[in-house]
């Protein structure tokens, strides 16, 4: 008997939460003028419990099932009253009572740790209402259609894709590429919308995070080109550094996404290099006041035909790697990495990290993903080269040269 009031009185208390959420939001309303309030919700989960309590005693769910039949409607009759005399149309309410029902049943008669979970993360979504209604309202089209595609190719795309290398290296596998090329997107979108949410910004500090989201190495360019058209190269130079700390943060999420055991081995020397990356760039900027008066417009990082290229990249990249390592070795890793980092360091660690899911070892594995680090710092440094003055790209050479020297040295140092 005892187990039995327990599992009531957690069908009482799933009611009594989300009545509480429910009471405080009309709370303003006058006495009887609300059809549930806290004691309403309370009962019905505990009603919920009972029923289902009396259907496990008498063997039989038509009990169960009667009586939901019947809160059912008479909970909706009651509601749709209430609707009428607010002229309110929100159904949440009545789908709100239903789910207290339920869990209140599932409570005596299921895994009442379900049903806990399942009453705190309801009575959560129904507190939510506000936050995500601002959400809904600065979110564009663009940006809801780019999160849809990225659940459809992850829910439908990701398990139509065979589960098998099918190449004779056994580094085209093209589940596993679509997964980390998807995961990547991901990282990005959610950077880019974490962006969105907090308002239109200004400056050459929030250009370039709000780009780096995206490409480092495209901030870069861009910079290039205003140092080119006459604009002040150092904060430029300065705002282009701050944004290779958001390409150093982006690879220690992917690895600890995919590969934690390989995060002790490159933490210390990425953060390092951030660090002085963070505080080159602050040393830049404040020679000179950086314009306020442009507004940053963030493009939407998670784009179909970006997507396609990343994933032809990173398949070409596996399976030549793959290729080189089968003749080679696994020391042959770091070269690979050092290599394609120069164009793509999602890629190059990608790559690496797929490595080290297979024989490779950490080690190798880690000096892999710092080599493609290294190797894409460089190449800003020629993007720079390439569309920038030489007071730009000379500032960003001597930042990312004492990054870059600061991170082997804490590697050496400390890691190994």
């Amino acid at each position: 008997m005892e187990p039995v009031i327990l599992r009531l009185g957690l069908a009482l208390a799933i009611g009594l939460l989300v009545g509480l959420e429910r009471g405080w939001r009309e709370r303003e309303a006058p006495e009887g003028s609300r059809t549930a309030g806290i004691r309403t919700y309370g009962i019905s989960g505990l009603l919920g419990g009972i029923l289902a309590a009396l259907s496990d005693a008498q063997r039989t769910d038509l009990i169960f099932a009667a009586g939901f039949m019947s809160f059912a409607l008479s909970f909706t009759w009651f509601k749709l009253r209430e609707a009428r005399h607010d002229e309110d149309f929100s159904v949440t309410g009545v789908i709100a009572g239903l789910a207290v029902f339920a869990l209140g049943g599932l409570a005596v008669t299921g895994d009442y740790r379900v049903a806990a979970a399942g009453a705190a993360t309801l009575a959560g979504v129904l507190a939510s209402r506000e936050l995500v209604h601002n959400l809904l309202k600065k979110l564009s089209w663009i940006e809801l259609r780019s999160a849809l595609v990225l659940a459809a190719m992850t829910a439908i795309g990701l398990p139509l894709l065979p589960n098998h290398a099918i190449d004779p290296w056994g580094g085209f596998n093209p589940r596993e590429i679509w997964f980390f090329t998807v995961l990547s997107a991901t990282i990005s979108f959610v950077g880019y919308v974490a962006v969105r949410l907090l308002g239109s910004s200004r400056g050459l500090v929030v250009g370039g995070l709000v780009g780096a989201v995206v490409s480092s190495t495209a901030v870069t360019a861009s910079f290039g080109q205003k140092a080119r058209s006459g604009e002040e190269p150092g904060p430029l130079a300065g705002a282009a550094s701050i944004a290779a700390v958001v390409s150093l943060l982006r690879v220690l999420a992917v690895i600890l996404v995919v590969s934690p055991p390989l995060f002790p081995e490159v933490v210390l020397p990425i953060i390092a290099a951030a660090l002085v990356f963070a505080a080159g760039g602050a040393a830049l900027m404040t020679k000179t006041a950086p314009p306020a008066d442009e507004p940053i417009t963030a493009r939407n990082p998670f784009e179909l035909f970006s997507l396609l290229v990343f994933a032809g990249l990173f398949a070409l990249t596996a399976t030549t790697g793959a290729a080189l390592m089968a003749g080679t070795g696994d020391n042959s890793l770091v070269g690979i990495s050092a290599a394609s980092g120069i164009f793509d360091v999602d890629v190059a660690v990608l790559t690496a990290l797929r490595a080290g899911g297979g024989s490779a070892p950490l080690q190798i594995v880690g000096a892999a993903v710092l080599s493609a680090v290294l190797a894409n710092a460089g190449g800003r440094v020629l993007v720079a080269m390439a569309s920038g003055t030489i007071r730009y790209w000379a500032s960003l050479a001597v930042v990312s040269l004492l990054a870059a020297g600061t991170g082997v040295a804490v590697y050496f140092l400390i890691v190994r």
